[in-house]
């Protein structure tokens, strides 16, 4: 599979360029997708359509372990460490919004990228990563802190703040 993700990448091919990783995934070795997700990683825009793509895939092969993806995030640990923490508090508080509006399915693709999400955290072990769930967290509690945009932009109730913290303790 020839894929070369460069720093300059927009978020639309970096999401299409992963959507393509994940159905050759099965037939590339390991060392193949540690490069093409180093690749990926190397670049906000990059991650992002990388754990776009991954963690919403309907593709069940992306619940297995695979060394490759897990090296290749580890390459920027800044970037990775820092879209898993959002995109755990986004799926979880996304989980509420869809089972207020009775949308069961809804609910539960958003828990499955919450499970993912939490996965890859686990895996990797990025210091990085603890650091960024202990300022959301303090940021929720006082609301003051580095993701007080991000939490007045997507403008979380006293629930969904509630279960951010949850859902990381």
């Amino acid at each position: 599979m020839n894929l070369i993700a460069e720093k300059t990448i927009s978020f639309e091919d970096a999401i299409s360029l992963a959507q393509n990783f994940i159905e050759g995934l099965e037939t590339i070795s390991e060392t193949e997708k540690e490069e093409i997700v180093s690749a990926l990683a190397l670049s906000n825009n990059g991650a992002r359509g990388f754990f776009v793509a991954y963690l919403t895939s309907e593709n069940p092969v992306v619940d297995q372990e695979f060394v490759g993806i897990l090296n290749g995030l580890k390459t920027s640990p800044e970037i990775v460490s820092e879209l898993l923490v959002k995109n755990v508090a986004m799926s979880t508080a996304m989980k509420f919004t869809h089972q207020r509006n009775n949308d069961e399915v809804m609910a539960s693709k958003s828990q499955r990228v919450t499970h993912r999400s939490l996965n890859f955290i686990k895996k990797l072990s990025l210091t990085q990563t603890e650091e960024k769930i202990k300022q959301l967290k303090k940021n929720i509690e006082t609301g003051q802190g580095v993701y007080q945009k991000f939490l007045t932009r997507w403008q979380y109730d006293l629930e969904q703040k509630e279960a951010i913290v949850n859902i990381f303790s």
